[in-house]
């Protein structure tokens, strides 16, 4: 067994493989009815989950055990970087649309969703052109990363445009909470939380609430928004998905009607295994369900938080919080669509909600955040060894 694998972090280890199953079990439960009565196989998404969640595990213990060094090599992740502003650009022409976005690769019986790992290569891009300034200068100041964040910048413009919301506003608050973190633009930090919110509630809200409706008509994302604004004005149209999420968390109360029960899964609420699938388990698993989900999900962004804190490495430090803001604003999100405090974007729950593009960057996300804290109790190890 390798050093690494010796000193795995448990603490992250074992909630994540918790989420999995949980995740596989609601996937089944909420995805079942509809893929028979549309005459597929009901263990169909089932399926396809467990090779993704199986071969996320395989991903996360794989970069667990790769050398650190590998993620900071700034020649090899900016060629990387033009090559994904280059599929961005593709995708926007020729990508296939699903729910309005034009942001997927069809590679026969498998979706991949190009915009998913750009989250991945912002937190460790970023951190590592922080870190190897901080090294070479002993600071950073954000004029010196001028060339950087007009590139990061390019690729979270190509995701609005796709559109996709959700995924380049999760990109933009893991920018935000590193750039932040490392001390170098507070400025900056609170600008971009300052400016959505009040960009979201005085501009886009009372703008949104005043469109025609021939304009509301012709693009998904608008009428989710105005499902946000009024949902049950528009329960029969724009409203319909938010109506039924709150239908379903109503039936499930506190303890849930029981895994396999919901009655929202069977044809009245839309993407049931994805977007939805807090809701379905809060129905069927009720609020302690939920909480439980959610408790599993704050032991793993603490104890990456805790690691962050505990390094006195840059690059590993600003990772751990980009990781951390990756997961708890992406969790966020979909928590927040299903209960109407925000609109509905379409982003996954981490961990739970079917998707191979997302399992494949979590996994690596978390791939790192493990590799990380088994590089850092290896050196704690090592220097108490050596003061005794």
């Amino acid at each position: 067994m390798s050093k690494k694998m010796h000193n795995m972090d448990y603490v992250l280890f074992i909630p994540y493989l918790i989420l999995c199953g949980i995740g596989i079990v609601m996937v089944y439960s909420a995805s079942s009815y509809v893929a028979a009565d549309n005459g597929s196989s009901p263990t169909g998404y089932l399926i396809r989950q467990l090779v993704w969640v199986v071969g996320g595990l395989g991903i996360a213990l794989f970069v667990m055990n790769l050398k650190i060094d590998y993620f900071k090599r700034g020649r090899l992740w900016g060629w990387l970087g033009f090559i994904m502003i280059g599929v961005l650009v593709i995708l926007r022409a020729f990508g296939k649309s699903i729910n309005g976005a034009a942001g997927w690769i069809i590679l026969g019986p498998i979706s991949v969703q190009p915009a998913e790992f750009c989250k991945f290569y912002l937190i460790v891009y970023l951190s590592m052109m922080i870190a190897q300034r901080e090294q070479r200068l002993g600071f950073a100041k954000l004029r010196d990363l001028t060339a950087q964040i007009i590139m990061l910048g390019a690729m979270i413009l190509l995701i609005v445009i796709q559109p996709d919301i959700g995924g380049a506003t999760i990109n933009m608050a893991i920018a935000a909470v590193i750039l932040f973190a490392s001390g170098m633009s507070y400025l900056f930090g609170i600008g971009v939380f300052a400016t959505a919110v009040v960009g979201f509630e005085w501009i886009l809200v009372p703008m949104m609430s005043r469109l025609p409706q021939s304009v509301l008509a012709n693009s998904y994302q608008l009428r989710r928004f105005l499902g946000f604004i009024n949902p049950f004005k528009t329960a029969s149209g724009a409203g319909t998905q938010l109506v039924n999420s709150y239908y379903a968390i109503s039936n499930g109360g506190f303890t849930g009607v029981g895994i396999g029960n919901s009655l929202q899964k069977r044809g009245y609420l839309p993407e049931p295994n994805t977007d939805f699938i807090m809701s379905i388990t809060a129905e069927e698993l009720g609020l302690l369900g939920v909480l439980f989900v959610m408790g599993l999900l704050l032991v793993i962004v603490g104890r990456t938080i805790y690691i962050g804190v505990r390094s006195n490495n840059t690059f590993n430090t600003l990772v751990c919080y980009g990781v951390a803001a990756y997961l708890t604003i992406q969790a966020f999100i979909n928590v927040g669509g299903i209960v109407g405090l925000i609109p509905i974007t379409g982003v996954t729950f981490p961990f739970v909600s079917y998707g191979g593009s997302s399992m494949m960057v979590l996994t690596l996300s978390l791939g790192l955040v493990l590799n990380i804290s088994s590089i850092e109790k290896i050196s704690r190890a090592t220097a108490v060894r050596q003061e005794s």
